[in-house]
């Protein structure tokens, strides 16, 4: 990290902004409106088109111009960079344009189509760890041992200043719409370099708008360094939104956030989902996760200040999408924007109760309704468990028709905001075995990387049984897997030490009701 001997004042971003070396390589998007989103909410939503620049993220703007201010000596030597994302493909077009040398560490675990986009950018590319920080201490190294200059993801100033560009060119472009009103920019925080650049710009020429950070609820550094009033550090990051999975924001970022951002909104992966196609509806393009980020901030932040005639900016901020990731984002969307309910519905296994259960689907409030999804097993020989979908057309209507289903006597669960029933159980009803003794159910996040699974059968207990394993691959850098193992109740001390040395993200699901009604014997 670059470290400055004195704090730069706002003053000194706004001319570091305003010199910042960017369109040599970027290109000034398009502020454009989000007709459709715009009438839904009842607000005028604006989208700054970062998904078009070059490397199809604004990443290349801080990266730019940090080396753009670098000295001839320094250019001479090279730079390095530890990424396996859209910084990485920034480092490398600078590289190109400047003539110098562009070394980019990324984890072995990168997917080869990144790995390839640097490559074609021009980038030398080094491959080491398994993670980020293992790639960013070799790139340390290495820097150390051929004298290149570290450009840093977000904690620098030029790299600020850089991303800071993008606040410019808003305040600028809302003249061309017709009007300069601006209530609010919504800005999706990793590290946090894009937000302290856009809000070292408002603040010092609009003071009156408001700038309001985004993460998501499982990668939220920032919000709770805020909240603690000193960086705080995050055990695991969510890997949906890769682009803004950060462990540490930087110093300097976390300081200018301080200072100068007025709020945070947390979305979860099915809001995120929904945005995404609402961002496509609008532009017929497709956003990564961290892209849709501030899309989704700005319907929740609408849904809870009931905020009728306002007008919002979001920044879209990134496009590389891996191309498989979209079956779950398409799967998970009508979830979010909550067009589809899920249930768990008990009927009485005997003739006639079926067609009273439709006759009642038939008849729920709202008018009839389409059935997305109908599983069904016989396990019992008195009752039958359906696992029921219907489409919705407003939020809230899933506990309405849950409580119609039990004024008709089938008992009911609303499984509409159930992880489990979304990822796995859907999947896979009709699932009872007697001979299932001692299971214990368990959600794991894998790494998508040779030997994780191996490194899970090698840390068992050799009398330990797999009686149940679920996985779906995502086409992303990770997997959601459903394991069930027998274990001993005796055993219960060496599972949690099992668990604990694994260091995989996971959630135990063994109490789950859905898991004791499809699942359990």
């Amino acid at each position: 990290m670059t470290q400055t001997p004195t704090a730069l004042t706002t003053d000194d971003y706004l001319k570091k902004i305003l010199t910042a070396r960017v369109y040599d390589v970027a290109s000034e998007t398009a502020l454009e409106p989000a007709r459709n989103l715009s009438r839904r909410l009842r607000n005028t939503i604006l989208l700054k088109r970062e998904d078009q620049q070059p490397v199809f993220s604004f990443k290349l703007r801080g990266a730019y111009n940090k080396m753009a201010h670098l000295s001839p000596e320094q250019l001479a030597k090279g730079v390095i960079c530890a990424s396996a994302g859209n910084h990485a493909q920034g480092v490398a077009l600078g590289g190109r344009k400047l003539g110098t040398r562009a070394v980019i560490v990324m984890p072995t675990t990168t997917p080869q189509l990144k790995i390839d986009a640097v490559k074609a950018l021009g980038g030398e590319v080094v491959l080491a760890g398994e993670s980020y920080s293992d790639a960013y201490d070799h790139s340390v190294k290495l820097q150390q041992e051929e004298g290149l200059t570290f450009v840093h993801p977000f904690d620098d100033p030029d790299v600020i200043a850089g991303q800071g560009t993008i606040a410019m060119e808003i305040l600028r472009q809302l003249q061309g719409l017709g009007s300069d009103r601006l209530d609010a920019v919504f800005v999706a925080i990793g590290g946090g370099g894009l937000i302290a650049g856009v809000a070292s710009y408002i603040k010092a020429l609009r003071p009156e708008i408001k700038v309001i950070g985004v993460q998501m609820n499982d990668s939220c550094a920032m919000m709770q360094s805020v909240a603690a009033g000193h960086r705080v550090t995050l055990s695991e990051v969510g890997l949906f939104s890769d682009g803004t999975a950060v462990k540490l924001v930087g110093e300097e970022t976390f300081r200018i956030a301080q200072q100068l951002v007025d709020g945070y909104v947390a979305v979860d992966t099915d809001e995120v989902c929904a945005a995404i196609k609402d961002i496509f509806v609008d532009t017929r393009s497709i956003v990564e996760p961290s892209g849709a980020l501030a899309v989704a901030a700005i319907k929740k932040y609408v849904a809870e200040q009931q905020a009728e005639g306002q007008t919002y900016a979001a920044i879209l901020c990134g496009a590389n999408m891996n191309f498989d990731r979209l079956r779950f984002v398409a799967e998970r969307a009508e979830v979010g924007e909550e067009r589809e309910a899920l249930f768990a519905v008990t009927i009485p296994e005997e003739r006639g109760s079926f067609r009273r259960f439709l006759e009642t689907i038939e008849h729920l409030p709202g008018g009839p309704r389409s059935v997305t999804e109908f599983n069904y097993r016989i396990s019992d020989e008195k009752v039958a468990h359906v696992f029921l979908g219907l489409t919705t057309s407003a939020r809230g209507e899933s506990a309405e028709i849950a409580a119609s289903f039990g004024r008709q006597g089938f008992s009911t669960l609303d499984l509409t905001h159930d992880d489990l029933a979304q990822e796995h159980i859907r999947h896979m009803v009709g699932g009872h075995s007697p001979l299932a003794q001692d299971e214990r159910l368990l959600r794991f996040t894998f790494p998508e990387r040779p030997g994780a699974l191996l490194k899970f059968l090698s840390l068992m207990r050799p009398n330990w049984n797999i009686s149940l394993f679920h996985y779906r691959n995502q086409g992303a850098d990770y997997g959601r897997i459903l394991v069930g193992l027998q274990v001993p109740q005796a055993d219960g001390q060496a599972f949690e030490d099992f668990i604990a040395q694994l260091g995989y993200p996971h959630v135990e699901e063994t109490g789950n009701p859905i898991y004791r009604l499809f699942l359990q014997d």
